[in-house]
């Protein structure tokens, strides 16, 4: 029987359920030692000395000397430094590393950095230093905005946002084979070994990095776990001893990345019938204090900023730059949660100006098979933004609930929306991604770099093979991220583990099909003993792309959705309360439909969060409340109850038509709530809406 589209087990289940899965903290190696990351206190300075008034025997210490490589974090740019050698650019930023065999020993022990403080930067709008820029153009912006019937304007913000994974990061470091072996808690196994080969100047065989059991990542566990790795890795190899570095809560809250915060500006033109003439937007994201992925994050940001709408004139003037803050990186969506928020808000107060209902506007101008986006890319017949608008309104009652909610305390409001699947451009025929499939024993082993990190990566992907082979579910299992036995399928990252690895995979399984004839691959093992099928990705036909002008092709198809939120203004305490969420999604096809649910009611809960609870406090350039108790994300009381409607318009780019679903569902719910609450009569422009805002909003309006 199919598997493919069926609740199957979840490959993980019984291990997660019954407790004997192992996390990096649930390993034990003999001998070793516990670590601990000394890290600056002010935000910009120089160090002038380092003291360590304390007995150092039984202790392991490293500093920048111990570094046999390049002290760099091998991501885009070499920018970041492993340890700080003198210059300190943001607050909890690694100095001096520590190991002892004791954890109170090692946590007792007093290290002292003088530093001298410089004048820091905290204000993106004040920042000279720009990390990455881009610009976008379709059509003649200006003249087009010249002749326009009305022009409507807008500033619109979005904060930072801490992933807040239930495991915090860490590492086991364990010298051995005269190389090292890293066992981590993370998304990109191959990330870390190159990051390792750059710090260590080890030769790739010297250096082995397994993915254990991850608790989540949500982007978290792209880069920085590189770092991490790292420092385990220095003081393994300097005390010639297994090495444990798993931070707490809230080590990892203050040092980690974060979503990068963003100012976005809109400038649009329409008729007085509603059509979008015009978009003039400006992006401006703070990256922090270094590089890291700010490129791709503000690259998918600018692309997705004119979002699923058809316009013949485009501009998008796009930035990040650099301020004095830990540095910002990889977050569920990447870019698009920040700038479709702003342009979803802006949609809505533009039909607010013509008077027009919200939902026939976006109906009005929304992408058709066909149109060309901001890119230029010619959208195939797998857009479906009008039929996921239709069908939200209708399954939420949008335009009866708006006429019967007017002048209460309840909202109604709507966000149409898209995301791009797989990595941008030329990205995955760069990353050049190979997958493998063997026979075995049993049946087949899946062979991939790609993480299980709680979404469901190796249920989806047996799925996949098993349909594609034609042998039972029961009978394909996946091999563990380790890269010394799996070939490199690329990061875990924007939404292409389905779509991308698991088309690879699919074209593994029909060629092992093709090799095989009707023999089962456990019998055919029995009798050749093991074959092995690799196969490395192999861009669409007829994608083009240009990654100077930013034209062409951005992805080779795009997954479509509409949220509608509802909610409810106590009037006493200004708390917004969401009531009941109805979100419709396009994503191809649900390989594991309840997987797919999942995927979109954890996202949105996530987008929840962003819009009205999670507010990242900044002071002096630290996070102030690196704490569970006071960074607020939702609760089930918290949750409202939601309509999950999955809709199947297939992508011949995927497997069995299947498109991304993991970063979509986070774009939508920000704008949608912050629309209901406009519903309400209350402009509000920044998220998180906290009550403080909601309340000045209302003053604003009395």
């Amino acid at each position: 029987m199919p598997v493919v589209g069926t609740n199957v087990p979840r490959k993980d289940a019984a291990e997660k359920v019954t407790g004997s899965a192992k996390y990096v903290d649930d390993l034990a190696f003999p001998g070793m030692l516990h670590a601990r990351t000394i890290r600056s206190t002010i935000a910009r300075g120089r160090i002038r000395d380092v003291r360590l008034p304390f007995d150092r025997a039984g202790y392991t210490v490293v500093d920048y000397r111990d570094i046999p490589g390049r002290n760099a974090v091998a991501l885009i740019e070499d920018d970041q430094p492993l340890l700080v050698e003198r210059e300190i650019r943001h607050v909890a930023e690694p100095i001096v590393l520590l190991a002892h065999q004791d954890r109170d020993a090692l946590l007792r022990a007093r290290v002292e950095i003088e530093c001298e403080p410089l004048e820091a930067i905290f204000d993106p709008q004040q920042s000279v230093q720009v990390l990455k820029d881009l610009r976008i153009v379709k059509g003649d912006v200006d003249a087009a905005l010249a002749r326009t019937d009305v022009i409507v304007e807008g500033e619109y913000r979005t904060g930072h946002q801490e992933q807040l994974y239930i495991e915090p990061n860490g590492v086991i470091a364990v010298p051995e084979n005269g190389g090292i072996t890293v066992y981590g808690s993370l998304q990109c196994p191959f990330y870390v070994h190159k990051a390792l080969r750059i710090a260590l100047g080890f030769p790739a065989d010297r250096i082995r990095v397994v993915q254990t059991e991850t608790g989540g990542g949500f982007g978290g566990k792209e880069e920085y776990p590189s770092v991490i790795a790292a420092h385990a890795a220095l003081l393994a190899l300097k005390s010639k001893r297994p090495v444990k570095l798993v931070y707490d809560r809230l080590e990892d809250m203050l040092a980690t990345t974060k979503r990068h915060p963003s100012i976005v500006r809109h400038r649009t033109g329409v008729t007085r019938d509603g059509d979008l003439v015009a978009m003039d937007i400006d992006v401006l994201m703070d990256g922090g204090a270094y590089v890291t992925l700010s490129p791709v994050v503000l690259s998918r940001g600018a692309i997705h900023a004119a979002g699923p709408y058809r316009c013949d004139h485009v501009r998008i003037a796009a930035r990040a730059v650099a301020t004095n803050t830990p540095p910002n990186g990889a977050f569920r969506g990447f870019g698009a949660p920040q700038t479709q928020f702003a342009l979803e808000v802006h949609m809505e107060r533009i039909a607010e100006t013509l008077g027009m209902d919200p939902a026939r506007f976006r109906e009005l101008n929304a992408l058709r098979p066909g149109d060309t986006t901001a890119t230029g890319q010619r959208v195939e017949a797998d857009c479906s933004a009008l039929q996921v608008l239709e069908q939200a309104a209708q399954r939420s009652d949008f335009h009866a609930k708006r006429e019967r909610y007017a002048g209460t305390n309840r909202g109604i409001g709507l966000a149409l929306f898209f995301h791009g699947a797989g990595f941008t451009g030329s990205g995955e025929v760069t990353l050049a991604s190979r997958a493998a499939l063997a026979t075995s024993e049993r049946g087949v082993r899946i062979l991939v770099g790609s993480a299980e990190i709680g979404q469901g990566t190796r249920t989806m992907h047996a799925q996949i093979v098993a349909d594609s082979l034609g042998i039972p579910y029961d009978d394909v299992e996946t091999a563990l991220p380790d890269t010394s036995s799996v070939p490199d399928s690329g990061p875990t990252v924007a939404s292409r583990t389905c779509m991308v690895v698991g088309g690879i995979l699919q074209r593994c399984a029909e060629e092992l099909r093709a090799r095989i004839g009707d023999l089962h691959p456990a019998e055919h093992f029995r009798r050749h003993g093991p074959t092995v099928v690799t196969k490395q990705y192999e861009p669409p036909h007829g994608i083009r792309w240009d990654d100077d002008t930013y034209r062409g092709d951005a992805y080779a198809t795009y997954a479509w959705a509409c949220d509608v939120a509802e909610v409810e203004m106590d009037p006493d305490t200004y708390e917004i309360r969401p009531i009941h969420f109805t979100a419709v999604q396009d994503i191809g096809k649900a390989i594991h439909p309840t997987l797919v649910a999942g995927q979109i009611e954890g996202g949105t809960a996530q987008g929840i969060g962003y819009a009205l609870l999670e507010e990242v406090v900044m002071r002096d350039g630290a996070m102030a409340n690196a704490q569970m108790t006071n960074y607020l994300v939702p609760t089930t009381l918290d949750t409202p109850t939601m309509d999950v409607v999955i809709v199947e318009t297939p992508s011949h780019h995927g497997p069995f038509g299947a498109k991304g679903v993991g970063e979509m569902p986070i774009d939508g719910p920000a704008p949608a709530i912050v629309n209901a609450i406009r519903h309400l009569g209350l402009d509000i422009r920044q998220i998180p809406a906290t009550p403080e805002r909601i309340a000045e909003a209302a003053c604003v309006s009395v």
